[in-house]
């Protein structure tokens, strides 16, 4: 999800949901009679902030209104409906701007979310269901009011259309309207602590636009892709759009929700613009060009080089470097197992051990970064050394069901950087590679059995991307393995992952410092065979499928971050991917026009722009936009 916090012991059950649950009534009427309402949720221990509090503490309450702020994104898109992102088209870089959640993140906490749409929340103690209670006063931007038909008409489009979205509200039953400005959702079973703040998540569509028609007479399709800009209820809207290359949205000046507390102090750019680039190179001489005023920099290479220039040097550009706190990261090569050559876990342990970090790390990345050895990679719930305590305990009801390793052996990755450490890498590669039926003829590996050749072909997007891809081939091509490299385009790309059709691709699972349900779109059985979703590897495992669910029903913070300690391992050990490597920091480079509160929020990165404002004294100092 991307939440988590202290935990504390819930409420006993009361008389009324004590007796719903003997006598098999439904979630509604199990609470409905007296139930708690709450200004916020908080998975595991208290809220910061008080009902009725100001503002978050990390905010300029104010911050001026004013400026645009232009930035930069990659590829193309040809589609303005989050309903289908992922499964049809390219969604339009931001478009969430336009549309409002239930509920609204703080960033200066873990896992912890405060009214936005919704007013208050109400779930009984065994988090059976949860209601939201919607503001009288929150308007689309055509004036009517959101209501409980427009969250059940959302919530149903997602589940239906999204493939990804369906699998998160899997344990979502129903969703109905219990009072004018009420929607309960009621869950299969209790005890899923984070349903309710999924809930509160869901982006809340139009029902009365979706279920109109366009200018041309047309009615619109809440299951494809529009470029017809849609009815939103957010601070923005789009302003103008030129496809592939070009959007802008604009602040709604009667915005309904601008002095909303979770919303004091942000949105305060009157214009957000993006541009399209199909490249890196291109993007920096943008930037470098005053074409955009912002940049994120993910090539160590670019960060130590290519940003020496005049502008820098006077200051009118700022580099800072921005401390990664909010999550955890796995990026990796990534292994398609629905393919038989890559079902065997020792071929793709010999992949790890053809694949010498130690030594590209220092010729192409300045050695800016250290090897990835974890799932959840820079937070506290990334595994180490052995198993001990609670998490053993769990581990040992999957004994049978994962390799011996994860109880004998720590977890590491193969070290490479001289000619005796890789000698020896591959030579282990070798034995590897032998024991799973493969051969080394006239200096190709094959099948022992059938004389078929082992091919591998890397898939990517981005010709940037073959810089890091290339200097791992050679490793490869010393075990006989033929290796290809395969550029495409973004849609193609697209398409390609969405029918499973690749060897190798460079894949990224972002990890919040609270993880639930969206570990089955990463790692779970369904998932495997479910389009557009996330379980890129293919993985289907028994093991951990039952510690997925161990995760997701964790009933506090101790447990939680012991059962993450035991996915971690069982999936480190399996060698579903070939680990890559991790900063721990965002880099960013900016044209220095804009400030900021003093503090940014612990969990915000940079926070831009969405806490900082526009500044006229150093805009002017910056010099005139080209």
């Amino acid at each position: 999800m991307g939440s988590c916090r202290i935990f504390r012991l819930a409420p006993a059950l009361s008389a009324l949901t004590l007796a719903a649950a003997l006598t098999g009534l439904s979630a509604v009427s199990a609470f409905a009679a007296d139930p708690v309402w709450r200004h916020g949720l908080s998975l595991f221990g208290d809220l910061k902030y008080p009902a009725g509090f100001a503002h978050f503490d990390y905010v300029n309450p104010k911050a001026p209104k004013g400026g645009a702020v232009r930035q930069i994104a990659f590829g193309t898109f040809d589609n303005f409906n989050q309903v289908v992102a992922g499964v049809k088209g390219s969604l339009a870089a931001s478009v969430e701007l336009i549309s409002d959640t239930l509920m609204s993140s703080a960033m200066d906490e873990v896992s912890t979310e405060y009214g936005l749409l919704a007013e208050s929340v109400s779930h009984p103690d065994n988090f059976s269901s949860v209601t939201y209670r919607l503001r009288a006063n929150a308007k689309w931007h055509d004036g009517k009011p959101v209501t409980p038909e427009d969250v059940i008409f959302s919530f149903e489009a997602f589940k239906k259309n999204s493939p990804q979205m369906s699998a998160y509200y899997r344990h979502v039953t129903k969703a109905e309207k219990t009072r004018a400005r009420d929607i309960t959702f009621t869950f299969d079973q209790p005890g899923n602590r984070e349903l309710p703040q999924i809930i509160g998540q869901i982006t809340v569509l139009p029902k009365h636009w979706w279920e109109g028609t366009d200018k041309n007479g047309n009615k619109r399709d809440v299951a494809g892709t529009t470029l017809e800009p849609p009815l939103g209820n957010g601070a923005y809207r789009i302003k103008e759009f030129v496809p592939g290359r070009t959007v802008v949205y604009e602040r709604v000046k009667d915005y309904w929700g601008k002095d909303v507390n979770v919303n004091v102090g942000r949105d305060n750019f009157d214009e957000y613009r993006y541009e399209y680039f199909r490249e890196p190179t291109i993007a920096i001489e943008a930037f470098k060009a005053d074409q955009v005023d912002w940049r994120s920099e993910n090539s160590a290479k670019n960060w130590a080089t290519a940003y020496d220039v005049p502008a820098v040097r006077d200051k009118r550009v700022v580099l800072e470097e921005f401390p990664i706190r909010n999550f955890g990261v796995m990026q990796s090569f990534a292994f398609n197992t629905r393919r038989e050559k890559f079902s065997d876990p020792r071929v793709r342990r010999a992949f790890n051990l053809a694949f010498d970090f130690e030594e590209m790390n220092k010729q192409i990345f300045f050695g800016q970064y250290k090897r990835i050895k974890s799932y959840f990679e820079g937070t506290e719930l990334a595994s180490s050394g052995l198993p001990q305590g609670e998490e053993l305990k769990i581990l040992e009801t999957v004994r049978n069901k994962v390799p011996p390793e994860v109880f004998t052996t720590p977890y590491s990755n193969p070290v490479g950087g001289n000619p005796e450490s890789v000698r020896n890498n591959l030579r282990e590669a070798v034995r590897l590679l032998k024991e799973a039926g493969y051969e080394v003829r006239n200096q190709k590996l094959v099948n022992a059995r059938t004389g078929e050749p082992f091919t591998a072909e890397f898939l990517i997007s981005s010709p940037d991307t073959e810089r890091f891809v290339g200097p791992y081939k050679p490793g490869l091509e010393k075990l006989g393995i033929t290796v290809s490299i395969r550029s495409v385009d973004d849609a193609q790309y697209e398409n390609r992952l969405r029918q499973w059709d690749y060897d190798i691709i460079i894949a990224s699972w972002g990890q919040s410092l609270s993880p639930g349900n969206e570990q089955r779109d990463f790692w779970g059985s369904p998932a495997a065979d479910q389009a557009g979703s996330r379980n890129y590897v293919g993985i289907k495992n028994p093991a951990i499928d039952t510690l997925i669910d161990k995760v997701i029903f964790a009933k506090s913070r101790d447990e939680l971050v012991a059962v993450t300690h035991a996915l971690d391992r069982v999936l480190l050990w399996n060698h579903y991917v070939v680990p890559n490597w991790t900063y721990g920091k965002v880099r960013a480079a900016r044209w220095d026009r804009f400030s900021r509160p003093d503090k940014l929020p612990e969990y915000g990165l940079s926070a831009f722009p969405t806490i900082w404002w526009w500044d006229p004294q150093k805009a002017a100092k910056a010099g005139s936009r080209q």
